[in-house]
């Protein structure tokens, strides 16, 4: 006999009868009417210095806050030193008043804290979160750091390596490509479009952060936001002992002029092979302080705010184009700016891009029906409170708000401003925030695949990875062979040992041999029981490529590449790493006439002919990819370089466009040895082992 299946629906009613079922209501209740954001009075004061207090008690928790900022954004980088403020920040707290960088993070650290500094477009800030009974420890630090800063040369370089590493993965990565060329676009000769360069930061001195902090680092105009389990009068008496002999204003600053608003221009950043393209619309919209914003809010809500907006379940859940698109509002002192984006296959490059205007243009010609509009300000006023729950949220709110010239209740009344935008609040603000036909489109791709359908959707410009100009006719234009000497490709031997943070975690050696018909490059790397790789390649007698043997193992999985080139084609199989694990490849491809394969790149480097101002783009071929691309080879200047195998005075020189960015040092003497290799973003240095 079966027995019934017993549920606790089916319980109760048996139980207690049809009238007890039907108690839970079947609608969830009305929503309440909206409050201001619980929070406590801010209290004020001014130091006899000029910095601006402001103090949110909350002693539920004994943790405190404490976040001092002043006008020393990158707006005021002088020309060709962009990235300085960057850099002071950087540097202000790695060595200050008696203390070394080591010593200031075991401070801070000892006492469960943390302490950074941060350079925006318009403000300088520096942070501090302490439990309660450190606060004077975390002050006479602050202090320090804001007034004492010793900018110690060794920390000055380390941070340039770093900032250069940096920016060689930012310069070949093509949102980042994009996201500078919008700004760029949309700001004209405005500081706001400029941003750091390799060429930037080799040219910041030491004096250059010390004259900025001089002129840019002053109490006068500075505000400190404290938060947490303290009170005004103690934050005071920190304060004013904490920046004693701290005086001063910043310089005046010079008049900024905003940019005009005009016709909308797609500006085609041309990177060949991409196999995505990464679409920007977007322009200048209004100063911080513009009534418009609450409306313009729920508006990019509703358009791109989220998973549940317009062009996330447009472009991504009903055509497939994008793992996601999004908009947002961002505010800057001068002038804020709008901006959408999505990254989408080459092949819908053009149907996206329609759409994205579309759907900018919808917001701004019809109303948003009322439970778009609904759920739009619903999630943004139940997530606000989330936003300010903890002592460094509040002060970093606060600050927001003060240093934008909002109101004093900006942060109390905010949910209630939004609560109350209407959809003709939304129309008339989307007709002010976003404007497509008055604005910028950026789109970074391969031009050669891309540029007919964009040329009919709005008046194109086309320019390179580092803006450029570039003609429609150069799309088409096949970066050329890399001229190279190969009577200089002499037989011979060598060896690296491959570096992280001066432990030397494994090597790589490679030999390059004549054969009867041209010549075999061996290579073999080992990587601390990570990478077990060994790779031949056969070439003709002009070192082009006839046959790519890999074998080895990545992390315990087994790789192979076996590819052989005949007849201006390249055929065969990979199985290498991929975003996603393991992947194979079936290789069966037009190889570009004359173009280089990948791993012949390093043994043809004492084959060029080396200058200070040397600089070549070439065609690339990589077997294990199966895929084609242009990168560039250029000379960035000299330095000498110390290896286990000896020093020597080198070229540096960059390598862009490939899978990893990376910077070579080839000896400046003949027969230009290679002897270092920086790769891009990872501590990972090769070093010469062998003389």
């Amino acid at each position: 006999m079966t027995r019934p299946v017993l549920t606790a629906g089916l319980v109760l009613t048996l139980v207690a009868g049809p009238a007890a079922a039907q108690q839970y209501p079947t609608t969830p209740p009305p929503a309440g009417p909206l409050t201001q954001a619980p929070f406590p009075p801010i209290l004020e004061a001014t130091l006899p210095t000029g910095v601006r207090v402001l103090v949110v008690e909350n002693h539920q928790q004994p943790v405190v806050s404490v976040g001092l900022s002043f006008p020393a954004g990158s707006v005021f980088d002088p020309p060709g030193k962009e990235g300085l403020a960057d850099m002071v920040a950087g540097l202000l707290t790695k060595g200050a008043g008696a203390r070394t960088a080591d010593q200031i993070a075991e401070m801070i650290e000892g006492t469960g804290g943390a302490l950074s500094a941060a350079a925006g477009a318009d403000f300088m800030s520096v942070d501090v979160s302490v439990l309660a009974p450190s606060l004077e420890l975390a002050f006479e630090l602050l202090g320090d750091v804001i007034a004492r800063a010793t900018f110690p040369a060794e920390e000055l370089e380390l941070l340039r390596t770093q900032t250069l590493s940096g920016l060689q993965v930012e310069l070949s990565n093509p949102a980042s490509i994009a996201s500078r060329a919008f700004q760029r676009a949309i700001w004209g000769g405005h500081p706001y479009a400029r941003a750091t360069t390799p060429v930037s930061a080799r040219a910041i001195t030491r004096e250059d952060l010390l004259s900025f902090q001089r002129e840019r680092v002053r109490p006068a105009g500075a505000l400190l936001v404290v938060a947490g389990d303290v009170t005004l009068d103690r934050v005071r008496t920190l304060a004013t002992r904490a920046f004693e002999g701290w005086t001063g204003a910043p310089a005046p600053a010079a008049a900024r002029r905003l940019p005009r608003q005009a016709a909308s221009e797609l500006i085609l950043v041309h990177r060949p092979g991409s196999v995505q393209s990464n679409i920007l619309i977007g322009q200048p919209t209004y100063p911080p302080t513009d009534p418009r914003h609450y409306a313009a809010t729920v508006a990019n809500r509703v358009l791109g705010g989220g998973a549940a907006s317009r062009l996330f379940m447009i472009l991504r859940e009903q055509k497939s184009w994008t793992y996601g698109a999004y908009s947002s509002l961002v505010r800057r002192l001068d002038q804020g700016y709008f901006v959408a984006s999505a990254e989408v296959r080459t092949e819908v490059t053009d149907s996206a891009l329609t759409e994205l205007l579309v759907q900018l243009r919808r917001l701004r010609d019809e109303p948003v029906p009322a439970d778009e509009l609904e759920a739009a300000k619903g999630a943004l006023v139940g997530s606000y409170p989330l936003s300010i729950e903890t002592a460094a949220e509040v002060a970093g709110a606060v600050s927001s708000a003060r240093l934008y010239g909002l109101p004093d209740d900006y942060v109390q009344t905010y949910r209630l401003r939004l609560g109350a935008v209407t959809a003709e609040d939304v129309q008339a603000a989307a007709r002010v925030a976003i404007r497509p036909d008055s604005g910028a489109i950026v789109v970074v791709g391969d031009g050669a695949k891309i540029y007919d359908a964009l040329k009919d959707i709005a008046r194109t410009r086309v320019v390179d990875v580092e803006g450029e100009p570039l003609s429609a006719e150069a799309l088409t234009t096949v970066a050329a062979p890399l001229p190279f000497d190969v009577g200089k490709l002499a037989p011979g031997r060598d060896s690296f040992a491959i570096v992280v943070q001066g432990n030397t975690l494994g090597y790589q050696t490679s030999r390059t041999e004549r054969t009867e018909t041209g010549f075999q490059y061996f290579e073999a790397t080992r990587v601390a029981g990570f990478v077990a790789q060994n790779t031949i390649v056969t070439t003709d007698s002009g070192f082009h490529a006839l046959r790519v043997n890999q074998s080895g193992a990545v992390q315990g999985q087994e790789t192979s590449v076996e590819v052989t080139f005949a007849d201006g084609r390249a055929r065969g199989s990979a199985t290498t790493p991929g975003p996603d694990g393991m992947q194979t490849v079936t290789i069966d491809t037009v190889v570009v006439p004359g173009a280089l394969e990948e791993n012949l790149i390093q043994p043809v480097l004492p084959a060029l002919a080396w200058a200070p101002d040397a600089r070549w783009t070439f065609s690339v071929f990589g077997a294990g990819s199966g895929e084609a691309r242009a990168i560039s080879l250029a000379v960035t200047g000299t330095e000498e370089v110390a290896t286990p195998a000896g020093a020597a005075e080198c070229y540096r020189v960059e390598l862009s466009g490939g899978q990893q960015p990376a910077t070579f040092w080839v000896t400046i003497a003949a027969p230009h040895r290679l002897m270092k290799i920086a790769l891009a973003g990872t501590p990972l240095e090769i070093l010469r082992a062998s003389p």
